[in-house]
């Protein structure tokens, strides 16, 4: 392997949807940086079988239904 051209592997704490959060390797930030998750397994459609909404952040959601509005979906 070459050396020097790889991202520092380090651990950071992902924060849930729900508050809960749990501690795992990364390279995104730097060593002990909080992720905070907009949609996450606990909170994504997929996930939960539908039952959930989707979070709108961004205003994509409404974008997208506003879009394809008459398309009958």
């Amino acid at each position: 392997m070459k050396q020097g051209i790889h991202p520092e592997y380090h651990f950071i704490t992902v924060k849930m949807t729900d508050g809960s959060t749990f501690q795992t390797k990364s390279t995104w930030g730097k060593d002990g940086d909080q992720m905070a998750l907009d949609i996450d397994p606990l909170a994504h459609p997929a996930w939960t079988g539908g039952n959930a909404k989707l979070m709108d952040t961004g205003g994509r959601v409404s974008k997208f239904k506003n879009k394809y509005a008459g398309l009958g979906f």
